[in-house]
């Protein structure tokens, strides 16, 4: 077996379920998990109806590039979302479709890192998603944690870390809006990390996959390919992106997003993709186009977010630490204590609402940032917000 499976740590969800053990929470009140990003509001109703119309598509082996349709309007959404150039994004060079994020951010870690080269390093921010600790083990290299605390906004500080860290990074994933603070980076942060790679010689993959959850219809969140186009870099070199439909359309079954920019990392990932055997069902595919050729069901989406923390903070605001994240569907609350472990299993324990201790999702880097926080995302109903707020106050103040 491979040697780097040992390294791999248990995931959030498997430490939540050990810690839930041999908890007896109340029978009269219904179970609202907060804990899992998994968005709960209606599929849009014309993409499952795309997804029927194209059924016939089960008898045709899809290819790995995917249909010129489909990156056409991936291709399309990119320019009219991140401001881009026109023509500056070929939908046959820049752009592939991957069957979600997660298996995305996985494979192209493989592709990218070169293990022979002594002690390759994949950086990536703490607290953070557990598969850019994987990816990195597993081709052969170690992660390199950025704590991102409140102190700097929940965005790392690049310019701290020493040189002999960026000479060894193959590899930086970036994740904006954060993945659990909500942070957005802005144009300074692109162009110091662009400065970076172009100096020793790195990647950045960027996930952005809670970009199109936000507050602000003025000010949607800055990605890459934005920042690349702002800053003159029209070949987007040493970038790649990566987008999905799960949080953006409320498709988390579709398996569907995909990853564009720098054209020679997109042909020797689809190189890596052909051999992988990953290629995206037709009728994923057809469903696929429908959504992002749509912006009116994102809207609504948004919409129902908005709502959703403006109830929750009115309820919490005042009783916890926390605050309405730049983007994203998540809080970020500091617990009382610091003891975010104890918060979840009590909370449970006496509230049926599990939450997500904060330490599952960050490393020791000079402490563990996540400590002292727990993260609760907001994709049930309204109603459930609502009614799991009202017991998390009921908890919080049992304890003041």
């Amino acid at each position: 077996m491979n040697p780097h499976l040992q390294d791999l740590q248990p995931y959030p969800f498997e430490r939540l379920a050990a810690l839930k053990a041999g908890t007896t929470p109340p029978a009269h009140l219904r179970h609202i998990a907060l804990s899992i990003g998994e968005p709960k509001h209606a599929a849009p109703a014309m993409v499952e109806q795309a997804m029927i119309n194209a059924i016939g598509g089960l008898s045709v082996y899809p290819t790995t590039k995917g249909l010129p349709e489909l990156r056409q309007a991936i291709a399309g959404w990119l320019q009219r979302r991140f401001k881009l150039t026109e023509g500056s994004l070929d939908a046959e060079r820049h752009i592939l479709p991957v069957n979600g994020t997660r298996e995305a951010l996985f494979a192209f870690a493989q592709a990218c890192i070169d293990s022979s080269q002594p002690e390759p390093l994949v950086l990536s921010p703490n607290p953070f998603y557990q598969i850019y600790e994987g990816a990195a083990f597993l081709a052969g290299a170690k992660p390199y944690f950025l704590n991102c605390t409140a102190e700097n906004q929940y965005r790392p500080d690049y310019d701290a870390i020493p040189a002999e860290i960026w000479q060894r990074c193959q590899l930086l994933f970036l994740c904006t809006p954060g993945n659990p603070t909500g942070a957005v980076m802005k144009l300074e942060d692109f162009a110091r990390v662009l400065e970076l790679a172009d100096q020793y010689d790195f990647v950045i993959a960027s996930d952005e996959c809670y970009s199109e959850i936000y507050f602000d219809e003025q000010q949607p969140p800055m990605g890459l390919l934005e920042a690349c186009a702002k800053l003159g870099r029209h070949d987007y070199s040493r970038c790649a992106v990566f987008h999905s439909l799960s949080k953006r359309s409320n498709l988390p079954g579709l398996r569907s997003g995909f990853v564009a920019g720098d054209a020679e990392l997109m042909t020797a990932f689809l190189r890596y993709r052909t051999y992988h055997g990953c290629a995206m069902p037709v009728q994923v595919q057809q469903a696929s186009i429908a959504a992002w050729d749509d912006e009116q069901h994102v809207e609504q989406n948004r919409d129902l977010y908005r709502r959703k923390f403006d109830a929750v903070l009115d309820i919490l605001g005042d009783v916890m630490t926390v605050s309405r994240p730049d983007a994203g569907f998540y809080l970020w609350p500091q617990v009382a204590g610091g003891d975010d472990e104890a918060f979840a299993r009590d909370l449970f324990n006496e509230q049926h609402v599990t939450v997500l201790p904060g330490r599952y999702l960050s490393r020791e880097a000079d402490g563990i940032p996540g400590a002292g926080h727990v993260r609760m995302a907001l994709v049930a109903t309204l109603e459930e917000c609502v009614e799991a707020a009202q017991r998390i106050r009921r908890f919080v103040e049992s304890r003041l």
